[in-house]
């Protein structure tokens, strides 16, 4: 009986569960939507002509003309707007206006090389942010503290197309330890993109674990454990770093997420043949099917990741699990 009643329990949970990430899964939709029209008002403001630019300055205007008949951009901007979100619906992200590839195709060649970025970057950031903040937060008004603070704001203020610039500088120009520019297929080629990614999310991340880690080390639970005999270290370890994760996990899934966003700058520096890169390339040329590919996929990362964020609080904080069961 007592199984029974558990496994109907926990089953409950996990269809709401379900339920939570179908609605969430859902409400994306819109959220696209909105970007691609966004995305397609901008393009058409913005100045030059893509059929122009494919035929060059020695086409006629009557070839022009021809040329914006046939990719349909003799058409009003809602019409274009419909069409590509019809042809999206097919699993069409249209035609690249200068390679002539598919959009799905030339995106993909490039996506693992901003993954693995993406990846590193957080990798680095997660593994440096955390013990900083932690331990920042347990030796409060020391030197280290103040010096960890110090990297952290300057991580904070460094925009990172110059501190990639620094990085090659010193460690690539001067000292040659590493590659200019990226090289996907080679380790020292993605250290110096993954640390000029990440450093900003580093100072976020740090700050955030300390002010959070110093809230909870002030609660009344922390001194009841002490004053029972608990080593500092298990109070550390067990009671507070848990109950502190939550406002630091929030902000490592928005790092994240921003890091496939901020890979644009990072990947236009390094020379990084990533879809940041490819991005920044296409709105030169007004290549708006490719424009409109890229923006698509980092808006499903971005709602993933934030997706993913909102399932882990339940597994870190028991009174969260409990709404869904």
């Amino acid at each position: 009986m007592r199984l029974h009643l558990t496994l109907t329990y926990y089953l409950k949970g996990s269809e709401r569960m379900l339920k939570y990430i179908g609605k969430r899964l859902l409400a994306m939709i819109p959220v696209i939507l909105g970007v691609i029209l966004i995305v397609y008002l901008i393009m058409s403001l913005a100045p030059g002509d893509p059929a122009r630019s494919i035929l060059g300055e020695v086409a006629t205007e009557e070839q022009v003309a021809e040329l914006r008949a046939q990719m349909g951009l003799d058409q009003p901007v809602i019409i274009q707007y419909f069409r590509y979100v019809w042809n999206l619906l097919h699993g069409d992200l249209g035609t690249s206006y200068s390679s002539r590839i598919n959009v799905s195709t030339e995106i993909w060649s490039r996506f693992p090389n901003t993954i693995k970025l993406a990846l590193c970057a957080s990798l680095i950031s997660i593994l440096l942010a955390l013990p900083l903040g932690i331990i920042a937060a347990v030796k409060q008004n020391t030197f280290f503290d103040s010096a960890s603070m110090f990297i952290a704001i300057i991580g904070i203020s460094c925009p990172t197309f110059w501190f990639g610039l620094i990085l090659i500088l010193v460690f690539a120009v001067n000292l040659k330890w590493f590659p200019v520019s990226g090289q996907v297929d080679s380790l020292k080629g993605i250290i110096l993109p993954a640390v000029t990614l990440g450093f900003h999310s580093m100072a976020s991340m740090a700050r955030v674990t300390r002010s959070s880690m110093l809230e909870v080390i002030r609660q009344d639970y922390i001194r009841t454990a002490r004053a029972k005999g608990v080593s500092n270290r298990n109070v550390i370890l067990h009671h507070a770093v848990p109950n502190a994760m939550i406002p630091t996990v929030t902000v490592i899934g928005l790092r994240i997420g921003g890091l496939l966003a901020g890979s644009v700058i990072c990947e236009t520096v390094f020379a990084w043949p990533g879809i940041g890169r490819l991005l920044v390339q296409s709105i030169q040329s007004r290549n708006t099917p490719v424009v409109l590919g890229c923006i698509i996929i980092f808006s499903i990362c971005f709602s993933l990741v934030n997706l993913i964020v909102d399932i882990l609080y339940a597994f870190i904080d028991p009174r969260i699990k409990s709404q869904y069961q």
